[in-house]
């Protein structure tokens, strides 16, 4: 049976859907072919009437997770006031939520690693969605240089990917719990920033509460400057 072209995009579009959550779950080398295509509702023998290579599946699912997560930050913002936007942004990525959902999580912290191993091709790709993460956070630096914003939006994501990182380490415990903290703390530069968040459905899209004055005098931080809301 000959499909149309319609239905094979959006067959591919649901293999690498499925493989972009397995593969956050279970690693870069902790699922097979086999075991992807059988989640997508497909045989083995019928992947490479999808891909070249397993190498390329890879690439497009960490670019679809990593999309992902540049889109809900961005949304996020959009929906935002300008002054509260980064703390909603790090409220989110740091929460319990998101700790304890990997498969539909942030792509870096749950296969940075292995990335890190894998073919110059990949880690290529890997690396211009990296680009584009960063970007989105540096903007909400809007006070600061387009040097010195990407430099401060560098940090703060290493922070929060590491962060997150530990926390899974640590499990779902105090100290778990603490180290979340500790992140927000460290990003925000305020008291409040102590407090989880409250729990919603769906990783990542916890409610968090408007950021403290204080949080201006970060140290070292460049805060993200108010705008008339006609301009947001």
């Amino acid at each position: 049976m000959r499909y149309s072209k319609e239905h094979k995009l959006e067959t591919h579009a649901r293999i690498v859907q499925k493989a972009s959550v397995r593969l956050r779950e279970k690693g870069a080398h902790g699922v097979g072919v086999a075991d992807l295509m059988k989640e997508a509702g497909l045989t083995h023998g019928g992947f490479y009437a999808h891909f070249a290579s397993r190498e390329q599946l890879l690439i497009e699912a960490f670019a679809y997770a990593m999309d992902r997560s540049t889109d809900r930050w961005r949304k996020l913002a959009a929906d935002t006031p300008r002054e509260q936007r980064l703390a909603l942004i790090v409220d989110n990525y740091l929460s319990a939520t998101h700790r304890d959902d990997p498969g539909r999580g942030c792509a870096v912290p749950a296969l940075g690693a292995e990335i890190a191993r894998e073919s110059p091709k990949t880690r290529k790709a890997f690396a211009a969605k990296l680009d584009e993460m960063i970007d989105a956070i540096a903007s909400e630096y809007v006070e600061a240089p387009p040097k010195t914003a990407r430099k401060q939006a560098m940090a703060t994501l290493a922070t929060l990917m590491g962060t997150l990182l530990l926390a899974r380490i640590a499990g779902t415990g105090e100290l778990s719990d603490t180290i979340l903290q500790a992140g927000r703390e460290a990003v925000l530069g305020r008291a409040d920033a102590a407090k989880p968040p409250a729990k919603r459905s769906g990783a990542g899209r916890s409610a968090a509460k408007s950021p403290d004055k204080a949080a201006a005098k970060s140290a070292g931080a460049v805060r993200p400057r108010s705008r008339p809301a006609a301009q947001d």
